[in-house]
């Protein structure tokens, strides 16, 4: 079944629809939480309530934006308000690895940690277009804001990025 066919499933209350539609996006959904925050059980807790939304409201899909983009729309609103019950947090672990890793994996890790450091809104524009590949365009019916806006979080991140990765040089 397509996506489009498994939410006309869900909005009939098939749960196996419900259950296909989550394993197949658990996984991207997870990748987009963990640059997000750092904590699993908060990945799994957002994933959840993104897959309760699309449960109550899949009857209220109009189908102008393709599936992906509203489901990742709802998990993007769900991972801002659980973000602000949180302060920002970077890993040990990575910090540690860091300190004995090699130049390539130290830049990558520095390029994670300044990324985590962002604010959530901007950490997600950076995320849905370097990582996902996501058009601007697209973000913004992720983020429920016009594309200029997108652009002008984009030009805020760089900005941010720039100058947070300098400071750790």
């Amino acid at each position: 079944m397509t996506e489009a066919e498994l939410l006309d499933a869900v909005a009939g209350a098939d749960e196996g629809a419900l259950r296909e539609l989550y394993d197949r996006y658990y996984p991207r959904l997870a990748r987009f939480l963990v640059r997000m925050t750092t904590d699993d059980e908060l990945v799994a807790e957002i994933v959840n309530d993104t897959f309760l939304v699309v449960w109550q409201k899949a009857a209220g899909f109009r189908g102008d934006a393709s599936p992906s983009t509203w489901i990742i729309g709802i998990c993007y609103r769900k991972a801002l308000k659980a973000l602000a019950r949180l302060p920002p947090t970077v890993s040990l672990d990575e910090a540690e690895t860091a300190a004995t890793a090699p130049d390539a994996l130290e830049a990558k890790l520095g390029m994670r940690r300044a990324i985590a450091r962002l604010s959530p809104r901007h950490r997600a524009v950076v995320i849905l277009t370097y990582q996902f590949g996501y058009s601007y365009r697209e973000i913004g019916e992720i983020v429920h804001c016009p594309e200029n806006t997108v652009k002008t979080r984009m030009h805020h991140a760089r900005k941010a990025l720039k100058k947070l990765l300098e400071a750790e040089s």
